[in-house]
Parts: structure tokens; sequence; C-alpha cells
């Protein structure tokens, strides 16, 4: 299992990004799944500095990722997940209430914490040394703290967030991973329990090992 070229599925994935950037450009995501999974794909890398006209027709952004599935196209990670979970009931499980469980808390990493994650993200590395970024911090990170205390009563002492693993806890550890270099994680222990638990996964490690790989030392011009 793994990449392979001639997978029946592929993810459209960036051959370069900044160093900050690396580990955590979302095609890491369906990686992870398909890991979780067993299953094979094989990646189309583009240029995250000129992307192609081709991958505005399947992106309208001109993000990643995009995941071909046969004949079946997607993007938003989210979406992707959902589409590769269908796939196997130990990602997403069949009965109803268990089903309505992960999709519930994969919509709440991607809708409730992600939006927090990426503005905190962007006051510290994009909006470093400006004014209004050094008065937004304080309230921002407040209100993150609180939401992150939330969460992390609602998990309770579950290993997962829905008991088991599923392709929530996919998308909520590779939420809560973007707040580990700003301490906001370990300032709830049973949450940096939780995603320590998430990372360990052999799975895990072999997605990002994948993603990495496929970095470039220099920017592609096509």
């Amino acid at each position: 299992m793994g990449v392979k070229s001639d997978a029946a599925i592929e993810i459209t994935a960036f051959d370069w990004v900044p160093d900050f950037a690396r580990g955590f450009v979302r095609d890491l995501r369906p990686r992870w799944a398909c890991e979780e999974m067993g299953v094979d794909y094989a990646e189309r890398l583009i240029s995250a500095v000129n992307r192609p006209a081709d991958h505005f027709l399947d992106q309208p952004w001109g993000q990643v990722p995009v995941l071909r599935d046969g004949d079946v196209r997607l993007f938003e990670s989210g979406a992707i997940l959902l589409h590769l979970a269908e796939k196997d009931a130990a990602l997403l499980p069949r009965d109803a209430q268990g089903r309505a469980t992960v999709t519930s808390w994969l919509f709440a990493a991607y809708n409730s914490v992600e939006p927090l994650m990426f503005e905190l993200s962007n006051i510290e590395i994009f909006a470093a040394g400006e004014e209004w970024a050094r008065l937004r911090r304080p309230g921002l990170l407040e209100f993150l703290r609180t939401r992150l205390g939330k969460l992390a009563e609602a998990l309770g002492d579950r290993p997962y967030l829905a008991g088991d693993f599923s392709v929530a806890d996919i998308a909520m550890a590779t939420v809560l991973r973007e707040g580990i270099e700003a301490g906001v994680v370990a300032e709830h222990p049973r949450l940096e329990t939780y995603l320590a638990r998430c990372l360990d996964r052999p799975a895990f490690g072999r997605a990002l090992a994948s993603q990495l790989a496929a970095f470039s030392e220099e920017p592609s011009a096509a």
C-alpha cells in the first residue's frame, strides 16, 4: 500500500511548498485515509507557484487536494475524506447514529476549530509584526482556549472522538496539529494525549512520509 503510479485513486498535491508548510498541506488528509484503509494511491504533483490551468477546472481556487477515483472527481478535503470513508466501515460506521456522530465531528473540525487555527497561523506567520495582528492575538487565543476546552470536555475519556478511530479523527488531528507550535494544544492535557494517540498511528507516519517525499528542493516553473 502507499503511492503507486497506476493506482485507481489519484491525489493531486503540490510538488513544492515553503519549509513551514511542509507536513501540513491538506493532501495529507486523504493520504492518511488511504493508508488507514490499505489502499494504494497515485500522485499528481503540480506547481504551487504556477498552477496549471486545467487544475482550476477541478478546484476553482487552485488549491489541493483534488481526488480522482475512477470517473469521480472531488475537491475539499472534508468531502474527499467522506468519499473515501464510504469504502471502509472502520472509518465511517454503517449504523445511523455512528455515521451521524462521525460526520458531526468531521464538520466540527473544519467549521468550529480550523478557522481559528488558520487565523492564528495567519497572525503568527503571515502578519507577524503588524499592529493589527498584535492587537488581535490575545482575544483570538482566549476564544481558541475556550473552544478547545469544550472540545476536551466533549472528548472525555474516549480514546477517539466517536469511540473508535474514524475519519473524524483524521480531520480533527490534522487541525489540532496546526496549534502545536503556538502551545494551545498543550494547555489541554486531554487533547494533547488524544493528538499524540492519533499521530502515533502507523498510517499517519506513512502519509506524512509520502507527502514530504513528494516535495522538491526548489519550486518548479510549471
